[in-house]
C-alpha cells in the first residue's frame, strides 16, 4: 500500500484561493458531513484523508455562519451595526406581543454639513470624528435602543419602551443625543464641532408597519429637518410623504422647465441708502409651474441639486440677467449692475470664467455690470482648487465679488482679503427689527465698521419698513433690498417699478453711466 506521503504528493495539490472560493458554497450546504461518511466507508488512507478535510469544514459550517452572520451586520468603522441589523431590531421589536408596537420609533440621525467637513478635514480626522460621534450616541442612548451606523455621517436608532412612547418623549431623547454630540472632538490639534439633525417615527402612527417601513419613515423626516436650520428635530407625519412624491415629481419635470422657460429671473432692486438712488437689481430664479403657479425657491433649489441641473440653471440666470441689463440698456433705463448666484456646483466648473467673458462679450457688457454673489459658507475654508482660480480669474475680469448672507458662516477677514471681495451683503437676520433691538444695532454698526476699515461696500438684505431703512442709513450702510423696497418681480413688472420712481440726481446718474 501507497504511503501517505506519497498518496499526498502525487494525487494532491493545494487549492488556490479561487478554487476555495467556489468550493465554499457547496461545503457549507452540506459536503462536509458527506465527506465524513465517505471516509467511514473507505477507511485506510483515504478515510485519514477525507477526515483531515471534512472536520475543519464541519465545524466551520456549524460555527462559522453565526460569525459570518455578525460581521455581515456590523459597520466596519464604528463596529456599531449596520441597517440590516438596526431593520432586524425594529422588526423584532414591532412583533412583541401585547400592543408593544406602541412603544417603539425609529430616529435617523446625521451630521450637519459633513460634506464641508469632508472637503476641509483629512480622512483620518474624519473617520475618527465618527467613532467618536458614534460613541457619544451610544452613550446617551437607553439600555434597550438600537443604535447603527447606516451610512456616511447617518446613525439610526431603534427605540422601545416599557409604556407607551409618544411624541414629547421621542424629543426629550433627541434632545438629549444632540447634547452628547455638542462637545468639539480634538485630533492633532484641530477641533471640530458638529451638530446633528434627526428625524423620528412613531409605530404608533403609522398603520402596522414592519422595521423597513418604520426607518423610511424616520428618514423623510430628517430630509424635512435638513430643509430647515442646523440641529433641526422632526417627527414624521403622512404630509412628509406626500411632499416627497410632489418633490420627486418636480425632480421629473425640472429639466423640461428649463427648456421652455418656465425658470426664468426675477429682479428684486437694490438702492442707495444715502440717496435713492437704483444701483442695481438681483436676478432671482422663480419656476412658473404650468399647474401650481408660482413654486417657491426654498422647494424647488434642492429639485434641481437633486436633478444635476445646477449648472444649467446657472446659465439660465446668467443670460437672463445680461439679456435684461442689454434691453434695460437700450430702453433708457439705467440700472448699473445685475448680481447673480453662483452655486457651489457652478464655482467648481473650470469652463467657469471664459464661459462669462463669453457671455458677456456677446451681450457687449462690461464685465463690472456683473456682480457675483458667493455664499459666504463657499469661501471660509477653501484652500487651493477651482473655486479658488475661478474667484481669482473673475476677479481679473473686472467681475464684482459679493460676498452673500455675510454673519452667518465662518468667513475669514482673510477670506475677504484673499478673494477680492468688494461687497458684503449683510444677512438678513441681522436686519429685522433692527430698529427696535439695541444688540442687533451694535452687531451691524460693527460689521460696517469692518467694512469701512477693509474698504467694502455694503448692503444690508430683507429690509422691510421704513424704521429699518432709516436705522441702516444712520449707521452708514451703504446699499439695501428686501420687499420694504421692491418684490422680486418679472422684468416688465421691473419696468414699470422704475418708471414710477422719480429721476435720479444727474450728477450720481452719470457716475454708472455705461
Amino acid at each position: 500500500m501507497r504511503s501517505l506521503a506519497g498518496l499526498t504528493s502525487h494525487r494532491f495539490s493545494p487549492l488556490s484561493r479561487w478554487q476555495l472560493d467556489r468550493l465554499g458554497r457547496p461545503l457549507t450546504l452540506g459536503l462536509a458531513p458527506a465527506l465524513l461518511l465517505a471516509a467511514l466507508a473507505l477507511g485506510g488512507a483515504w478515510a485519514v484523508v477525507l477526515v483531515v478535510i471534512a472536520l475543519p469544514l464541519t465545524v466551520s459550517s456549524a460555527l462559522g455562519r453565526p460569525i459570518l452572520s455578525r460581521m455581515a451586520t456590523r459597520d466596519a468603522l464604528t463596529g456599531l451595526g449596520d441597517r440590516a441589523a438596526l431593520t432586524g431590531s425594529l422588526d423584532q421589536m414591532l412583533a412583541r406581543p401585547g400592543g408593544a408596537a406602541s412603544a417603539v420609533a425609529a430616529m435617523v440621525l446625521e451630521i450637519d454639513g459633513f460634506k464641508q467637513l469632508e472637503q476641509r478635514h483629512d480622512r483620518a480626522l474624519i473617520e475618527d470624528l465618527l467613532r467618536v460621534v458614534g460613541e457619544r450616541l451610544q452613550a446617551g442612548s437607553r439600555h434597550d435602543d438600537v443604535l447603527a451606523r447606516l451610512d456616511g455621517a447617518c446613525f439610526g436608532l431603534a427605540l422601545s419602551s416599557s409604556r407607551r412612547l409618544d411624541l414629547e418623549a421621542a424629543i426629550q431623547l433627541g434632545q438629549r443625543l444632540q447634547e452628547v454630540v455638542a462637545d468639539p472632538v480634538e485630533r492633532g490639534g484641530t477641533k471640530v464641532r458638529v451638530t446633528i439633525s434627526l428625524g423620528f417615527a412613531l409605530a404608533a402612527r403609522l398603520n402596522r408597519p414592519g422595521g423597513t417601513e418604520l426607518l423610511h419613515a424616520a428618514t423623510l423626516a430628517l430630509i424635512e429637518a435638513q430643509r430647515g436650520d442646523p440641529g433641526s428635530i422632526r417627527c414624521y407625519s403622512e404630509a412628509m410623504r406626500h411632499r416627497v412624491r410632489i418633490r420627486n415629481g418636480l425632480v421629473d419635470e425640472a429639466a423640461a422647465a428649463l427648456d421652455r422657460g418656465d425658470v426664468a429671473a426675477h429682479f428684486q432692486p437694490q438702492i442707495s441708502l444715502r440717496d435713492g438712488r437704483l444701483t442695481g437689481v438681483e436676478a432671482l430664479a422663480r419656476w412658473n409651474h404650468p399647474r401650481r403657479g408660482l413654486i417657491s425657491p426654498a422647494e424647488f433649489l434642492p429639485v434641481m441639486e437633486q436633478a444635476g441641473l445646477m449648472g444649467r440653471l446657472g446659465e439660465v440666470m446668467v443670460q437672463d440677467g445680461l439679456n435684461a441689463l442689454r434691453l434695460w440698456d437700450a430702453a433708457g433705463f439705467e440700472v448699473p449692475q445685475v448680481a447673480i448666484n453662483f452655486s457651489q456646483v457652478e464655482l467648481a466648473d473650470p469652463r467657469l470664467v471664459d464661459r462669462l467673458a463669453w457671455e458677456l462679450d456677446r451681450f457687449d457688457l462690461r464685465p463690472g455690470r456683473l456682480a457675483v454673489e458667493v455664499l459666504e459658507t463657499v469661501v471660509a475654508h477653501r484652500i487651493e482648487d477651482v473655486v479658488v482660480r475661478n474667484l481669482s480669474g473673475l476677479s481679473g475680469l473686472g467681475c464684482q465679488l459679493d460676498l452673500d448672507d455675510f454673519g452667518t458662516g465662518h468667513a475669514a477677514i482673510t477670506s475677504i482679503r484673499r478673494f477680492s471681495i468688494q461687497r458684503i451683503k449683510i444677512d438678513r437676520s441681522f436686519v429685522s427689527r433692527i430698529d427696535e433691538d439695541a444688540e442687533q444695532q451694535k452687531m451691524v454698526s460693527a460689521i460696517l465698521t469692518m467694512a469701512e476699515r477693509l474698504g467694502l461696500e455694503t448692503l444690508a438684505e430683507g429690509v422691510e419698513t421704513q424704521g429699518e431703512r432709516d436705522m441702516l442709513t444712520s449707521l452708514g450702510c451703504d446699499h439695501a433690498q428686501g420687499f420694504g423696497i421692491g418684490r422680486p418681480m418679472p422684468r416688465p413688472e421691473a419696468e414699470a417699478w422704475m418708471r414710477a420712481r422719480p429721476a435720479p440726481p444727474v450728477a450720481l446718474a452719470t457716475r454708472h453711466a455705461v
